[in-house]
């Protein structure tokens, strides 16, 4: 169930930094939900000490949403640097 919530968690800030940062590129919905996801998901799993697949606590949550979203911030830093 831990996992779960997680992934949702960073699909859910992937969508939402779409459109908080205003990208109009479709790809960028996708990949930012993607990143999203794995930043919940590796700090979710740091944070709840290797045991996602079980529940998981309100800390461990807590440091899902921080890493999605420096993991979101940085990736299109890079994304637009590249462009650039």
């Amino acid at each position: 169930m831990g996992l779960l919530i997680l992934i949702v968690v960073g699909a859910l800030l992937g969508w939402l930094a779409t459109i908080i940062l205003r990208i109009e590129d479709g790809r960028g919905i996708l990949a930012n939900a993607l990143i999203g996801v794995l930043g919940s998901l590796v700090t979710g799993l740091i944070a709840g000490n290797g045991a996602i697949f079980g529940t998981v606590s309100g800390t461990a949550l807590l440091w899902a949403v921080l890493g999605a979203v420096v993991a979101i911030g940085l990736f299109n830093l890079v994304r637009q640097r590249a462009y650039s």
